[in-house]
């Protein structure tokens, strides 16, 4: 279960985030990130931390991007950017649907309560979806 908390947008990335979860007995042999991430500094930083980055390519504007051969040519690397449009997809759902793009409380306690509910209602809408049809007849 993932819980909300503070952090500072300056230094967060995925990078800073593998180094406590080996203190949680989870050990990742890739990490998925959006373009944003694509920095020599953080893919740098996940190799040495024997992890694959899963980035999305940025090569937008002349950008050289730091993710090379190595990890696009292996068949994880596209099966992962699939699977992470899928992720993202909730997140766009939870904030347009679910209008969490701009929070109307306060405190985290709240904000943590309304992305419960938030996710249970995408999940509810999802196992709608998943059901088989039975006839009414």
């Amino acid at each position: 279960m993932v819980k909300p908390s503070p952090i500072d947008i300056t230094t967060a990335s995925p990078a800073s985030g593998v180094s406590g979860l080996g203190l949680r007995g989870f050990h990742p042999k890739t990490l998925g990130a959006d373009k944003g991430y694509d920095t020599q500094d953080c893919v740098a930083h996940l190799r040495a931390k024997k992890v694959t980055p899963h980035v999305a390519q940025n090569t937008t504007k002349g950008r050289r991007s730091a993710i090379d051969g190595r990890t696009t040519g292996r068949p994880g690397y596209p099966i992962s950017q699939r699977k992470r449009k899928c992720i993202e997809e909730i997140f766009g759902w939870m904030k347009t649907v679910g209008a969490f793009r701009k929070t109307r409380f306060r405190g985290l306690e709240r904000v943590d309560f309304a992305g419960y509910l938030v996710a249970t209602a995408y999940n509810l809408v999802r196992l709608v979806r998943l059901a088989p049809v039975s006839s009414l007849g």
